[in-house]
């Protein structure tokens, strides 16, 4: 039976992103990506509201261009898998699970930039992404940008 394990998130980030840097080299990106959901409460009769929170982590050039782009508040548009790690609490002994999402993909929605250009979304976002078939942890640069003197005809 086949499986997939795919998130879409749309969302502002709710801090500045916090970059890490392992002795290999190795660099990971960690921010959080608040959404919201309204509905009306027929019930109550009033209009109620919910945000939820995901911690989204970026692995090499990727997690670099979202330090270099994302801030606190801007719009971003997230695509990934999401992953779960537990560990035991060393207070409490209790087994504690966190679930993050890796992106594949992050586009900077408006902010910075606004206009079209190179590496540039139709919003004035910027878009980049990191190939799936890397395993995460490698340092996976987005393909680079085409230009008409690249092309051969």
């Amino acid at each position: 039976m086949a499986s997939l394990n795919k998130v879409l998130i749309l969302g502002n980030l709710g801090n500045d992103p916090e970059k890490k840097e392992f002795p290999s080299g190795q660099s990971v990106v960690r921010f959080s990506v608040a959404t919201n959901e309204s509905w009306f409460d027929k019930t109550a009769g009033t209009r109620q509201e919910r945000t939820e929170w995901h911690k989204v982590v970026v692995f090499g050039r990727l997690g670099d261009q979202c330090m270099q782009f994302l801030k606190k508040g801007r719009t971003v548009f997230v695509e990934g898998r999401l992953q779960t790690s537990s560990w035991e609490d060393k207070q409490s002994g209790q087994k504690r699970f966190m679930t993050e999402v890796i992106a594949n993909t992050v586009e900077f929605i408006g902010g910075q930039g606004q206009g079209q250009g190179q590496g540039q979304g139709p919003d004035g976002g910027h878009s980049f992404d990191a190939p799936m078939a890397e395993p995460v942890g490698r340092d996976n640069p987005p393909p680079a940008a085409i230009s008409d003197d690249d092309v051969p005809f």
